[in-house]
């Protein structure tokens, strides 16, 4: 039983399931909105970082690419292996579905190390995967951010290499899984391959996962149904004294 409240010539008169209900369901909304903000705190740090790795780039020398932080610049020596290249399924560019092309890169100390080299457009046939030689076999130098290898939404999402015919067609496979495919071990880490470098396809590099702001707005929208919601509470809760609205 509620105590009746007059304002005016009506009364505030919540039931307590009601209002039970309400309190649970904007405490609900509240903890989704904190989520999401921080998510967004998250991933702005993570564009931070994204932006401070352009300031420089940084000789990676003899060192594992894991010695550098993720998403710094970095020069490394190496000669390419066309022979032997992944096509990473299931990347969008633009609203645009396609692959991105992993090519090992196989530097002086004995490491090897995939260059992501961009973005090419799904032909719309699995029968026919998009041309992708590179006649570069010489020993060169590349330049591109530190990245880890992208991870899907879902693990049903997951498609190790597979075949004996390269490239090899694979979707959000761990570093192992092509390392074993590869028959060598791989560095745990990759490179984007710089916009601006030779040898690449389309290449508009960001931080994994949706902008901040994104996750900001989805924090007010939460926010704003528990608002909503204390409002319907209130304003079901005021009726006349004989029960009615």
């Amino acid at each position: 039983m509620s105590i009746p409240i007059p304002i005016g010539r009506r009364v505030f008169a919540p039931s307590w399931k009601f209002t039970l209900l309400t309190v649970i369901l904007c405490a609900l909304f509240i903890v989704l909105g904190r989520w999401q903000w921080h998510r967004g705190e998250h991933r702005q740090a993570e564009w931070d970082r994204f932006a401070a790795g352009t300031e420089r780039v940084e000789p990676l020398g003899a060192r594992a690419i894991s010695e550098v932080p993720v998403f710094q610049r970095v020069s490394v020596v190496g000669r390419f292996d066309p022979d032997h290249q992944f096509l990473l399924d299931n990347r969008i560019d633009r609203g645009r579905a396609g692959m991105e092309v992993l090519t090992p890169l196989q530097r002086p100390n004995g490491r090897v190390l995939l260059v992501d080299r961009g973005w090419v457009p799904f032909s719309g046939f699995r029968n026919q995967l998009p041309n992708v030689e590179l006649s570069q076999r010489d020993t060169l130098a590349v330049t591109g951010r530190v990245a880890n290898l992208p991870v899907p939404g879902l693990a049903s999402g997951r498609a190790p290499p597979s075949g004996s015919a390269w490239p090899k067609v694979t979707a959000f496979p761990s570093m192992s899984q092509l390392s074993l495919a590869l028959g060598t071990a791989l560095e745990p880490r990759l490179l984007l391959l710089d916009p601006q470098a030779e040898n690449g396809y389309a290449r508009d590099w960001h931080p994994p996962g949706i902008a901040p702001l994104r996750n900001w707005s989805y924090a007010l929208q939460w926010w704003c149904f528990a608002l909503v919601m204390a409002a319907v509470w209130v304003r079901l809760s005021i009726r006349k004294p004989d029960g009615s609205l």
